[in-house]
């Protein structure tokens, strides 16, 4: 959530830099007009709170000298009446003003380019070497299926598209894919947690997923609405939700391996096939919590982290820095890692890597007292490391051979307990 404060101050730039991100001007006014009207009606609050006291007053006098107060106890109930009446607008418009900050999103940082969708993103650098085959490659469903290690015929009978069974070696893989993942980020300095899967709607609110994605996600319960988890970053984010962090133990790192599950609303046609746009899948979530002067450091090391991962796993990736209109609700600077997908012969998303300096930790109350023992807001990260069915995917591809067995990357070998994939029914033959 932006500060009220600092749009009050500066309407224009906030107007400039949001209309960037797609936010008219007249969102603003409305704000501000709400945001004027409030600060009027609580000046006359404290004129009329001001009058019944004196009121108030008046009546301990009267009654004092055992005069008639009837008088002023009508004038001390109309005071009242007014004071109640004008309570419940500031209310009103409080609830006015909350809407429209929670549909506002975070400020572009100065350095991302400006556009209107991901045409506008730029190329930072590139990784790894693409690797030229002498047959023309599979893409990873087809390489899965053939080696009977992912089952989307049988997901669907069950849960219907967008699911996916992954079957003796694909499990296989897949957990010495997280697990290495999650070696890795420990290795780096962050710590593990295994964090609830469902979460409040407030959890929602205060990492941005809500009220804007509430379309994307799965709700579940009755009597306390409740969301399944569309990314780690929620439930890790809130962590500290209203609280005070030790100014000493920033920066913070945390890691989890979770599932996680999006409706995938708007993205009919899309990826159909594959494990590419799934409504369930793995990812280890990387999260860090720092003080303002430190976040962009950090920032930079957490795409380090991320990249750590693909160089080990000898995948070629560029990293991108998203323009002002491709870039998250939540975000002020957004670099993905896109990883070559031989079958495709492009780059896709593996990896999103965000700073949302303190939009996240006003909208959770997430704060540290700086060195004069002011209370200031939090700054927090997120970005994962990595989505594991994208990497799943993109080593079937990347390491695949003429005969349909997939090389396992050196790294997973240990982890993986073979240096090949061949197939379920030659495994167990």
């Amino acid at each position: 959530m932006l500060d009220l404060k600092m749009i009050r101050q500066n309407p224009e730039m906030i107007k400039e830099l949001l209309a960037t991100r797609g936010v008219a001007a007249e969102q603003i006014d409305d704000l501000l007009a709400a945001d004027a009207k409030r600060r009027q009606l609580l000046v006359q609050t404290e004129e009329l709170k001001a009058r019944r006291n004196k009121v108030s007053d008046q009546i301990g006098l009267k009654k004092r000298n055992k005069e008639d107060a009837s008088d002023v106890i009508a004038e001390m109930q109309t005071v009242s009446a007014e004071i109640k009446q004008l309570d419940e607008q500031v209310e009103q418009i409080d609830d006015q003003i909350e809407q429209i900050a929670l549909h506002l999103p975070n400020l572009p940082n100065e350095t991302i380019p400006v556009g209107a969708d991901e045409d506008a993103n730029r190329e930072e650098y590139k990784r790894g070497t693409i690797r030229e085959f002498d047959f023309k490659p599979k893409a990873h469903y087809e390489i899965g299926e053939d080696l009977g290690i992912l089952d989307f015929e049988r997901a669907g009978k069950v849960a219907g598209s967008r699911f996916v069974y992954y079957v003796g070696q694909g499990a296989r893989l897949e957990r010495a894919v997280y697990n290495f993942m999650l070696d890795e980020h420990e290795k780096e300095g962050y710590t593990e947690m295994i964090p609830p899967y469902l979460v409040k709607d407030v959890a929602m609110y205060g990492t941005g997923q809500y009220p804007k994605f509430m379309d994307d996600a799965y709700r579940v319960g009755t009597n306390e609405e409740m969301t399944l988890i569309p990314t780690a970053e929620v439930p890790l984010t809130n962590y500290y939700r209203d609280e005070v962090i030790d100014a000493d133990k920033l920066p913070i790192s945390v890691t989890a391996l979770t599932p996680a599950f999006r409706e995938e609303a708007g993205s009919a046609g899309r990826d159909t096939r594959g494990l590419i746009r799934m409504h369930q899948f793995n990812k280890v979530e990387m999260v860090k919590f720092a003080k303002p002067d430190q976040s962009y450091a950090e920032l930079d090391k957490m795409v380090a982290n991320a990249e750590n991962i693909l160089q080990k796993l000898e995948l070629p990736y560029h990293v991108i820095t998203l323009s002002t209109g491709d870039m998250g609700f939540s975000a002020a600077k957004t670099n993905d890692l896109e990883v070559w997908m031989p079958a495709q012969d492009q780059y896709r998303e593996i990896s999103s890597v965000s700073n949302t300096e303190s939009f996240q930790a006003r909208r959770a109350h997430i704060q540290y007292r700086d060195e004069d023992g002011k209370l200031q807001y939090v700054h927090t990260l997120n970005g994962s490391g990595l989505a594991v069915g994208r990497a799943v995917a993109a080593i079937l591809e990347n390491y695949q051979n003429e005969d349909g067995t997939v090389d396992v990357p050196t790294v997973l070998v240990p982890y993986f307990g073979a240096e090949k994939i061949v197939p379920e029914a030659d495994l167990h033959a």
